[in-house]
C-alpha cells in the first residue's frame, strides 16, 4: 500500500559526465511554479523515492525536487564505474537546480546527499540557503564504511519480491522500527524484476567502486564544514554508527553551528517517514 496520497511528477533531465551525457530523473512535488524550492538527495545505495513521504507533506508549501542520482532508481548508469565521485554528482545537482529556475534553494541531504549538500553550501555563491544534513558530518566512523561496504555494490539476485523485500529489512535494519508498509515501499523502490522473472536492485553495482575506497582520512571534510555559512539543521539516530556523538557535538560548536534534532531508537539513518522525523525539517525549511 503507498505511503503517499498522491503522486509526484516525474521528470528528467540530461548531465554531463568524463565520459558522456546522461540521463537523470527527478521527481517533483508541489506547485510546478512555487519559487521556494527543496532539493532532496539520498544516501550512496538509495534514490529519490525515499523522499515521498517527506515530498508530499511539503508540497503545500515547496516544490520539492527528489533526485535519482546517476546510476540509480530511473537515472541512467553512467559508462565508466570510476565516474561514480562527488565531481560528477555536483555536476548534475547544479544541473538540477538551474532546471528548477530557483535562485536560492533549501537542501534536505541523507547521508551521502548530506555531504553534497554541505559541500554545495560551502561554496562562494552558493544557491544554498538552508540545508538539512540527515545524520552525516565531515567524519564517517570506519565501522560504517565497512558494514556499508559489505552490501553496496553487491549484486545479488532474487527468486521472489519477498526474498529481496528481507534483504533491504536485514541491511537496512539501522533505519528503526518501520512498519511492513514502509519497509515494502522502500523495497519497491529499490526493485527492478528482470526478463527471466528474477529480482534485483535497482542500482548499479559500480556505483561501489569509489565508494570502497573511502577512508575516515579521505572523508574529512572539517575545513567544508566551516565554511558553510547557511542556517543549517542537523538530524542524527541516536545509534548511529556513521555520525559519532563526539563529531555531532564538534559540528554543533562549529562551522554554522547547527540546529540538532536526535532521534531516538534510530540508527542510520532516519528516514524521514514519521510526523515526528518530519516536523522538525518542515519547520526548519519555513524558516522556524
Amino acid at each position: 500500500m503507498p505511503l503517499t496520497h498522491t503522486e509526484p511528477r516525474r521528470q528528467h533531465l540530461s548531465s554531463l559526465s568524463p565520459h558522456g551525457f546522461h540521463r537523470v530523473v527527478y521527481f517533483e512535488w508541489g506547485v510546478s511554479d512555487n519559487p521556494d524550492v527543496v532539493i532532496c538527495v539520498h544516501g550512496v545505495g538509495r534514490n529519490a523515492r525515499d523522499f515521498d513521504v517527506l515530498g508530499e507533506a511539503l508540497a503545500s508549501t515547496h516544490r520539492v525536487l527528489a533526485v535519482d542520482m546517476p546510476g540509480r532508481g530511473e537515472s541512467d548508469w553512467l559508462a565508466d564505474p570510476a565516474d561514480y565521485v562527488f565531481p560528477v554528482y555536483l555536476a548534475t545537482l547544479t544541473a538540477l537546480i538551474a532546471r528548477s529556475g530557483a535562485e536560492a534553494v533549501g537542501w534536505v541531504g541523507t547521508s551521502m546527499g548530506g555531504l553534497l549538500g554541505m559541500v554545495m553550501a560551502a561554496q562562494r555563491n552558493t544557491p544554498v540557503t538552508r540545508l538539512v544534513i540527515n545524520d552525516v558530518g565531515p567524519v564517517i566512523e570506519a565501522v560504517a564504511l565497512a558494514r556499508i561496504s559489505g552490501y553496496v555494490g553487491l549484486d545479488p539476485v532474487f527468486d521472489s519480491f519477498a526474498a529481496l523485500e528481507a534483504h533491504i529489512r536485514e541491511v537496512s535494519a539501522p533505519f528503526g522500527a518501520l512498519s511492513d508498509a514502509q519497509w515494502t515501499e522502500l523495497a519497491r523502490s529499490t526493485a527492478r524484476q528482470t526478463a527471466d522473472g528474477k529480482w534485483r536492485l535497482k542500482y548499479d553495482p559500480g556505483i561501489a567502486v569509489p565508494f570502497r575506497s573511502a577512508t575516515p582520512a579521505t572523508t574529512d571534510l572539517w575545513a567544508v564544514w566551516d565554511a558553510v555559512r547557511c542556517p543549517t539543521l542537523l538530524l542524527r539516530g541516536a545509534e548511529s554508527d556513521l555520525l559519532s556523538p563526539d563529531t555531532a557535538a564538534a559540528m554543533r560548536a562549529r562551522g554554522p553551528k547547527p540546529q540538532f534534532v536526535e532521534f531516538p531508537a534510530v540508527g542510520h539513518a532516519p528516514m524521514l517517514l514519521t510526523q515526528e522525523q518530519i516536523a522538525p525539517v518542515a519547520a526548519f525549511l519555513e524558516g522556524g
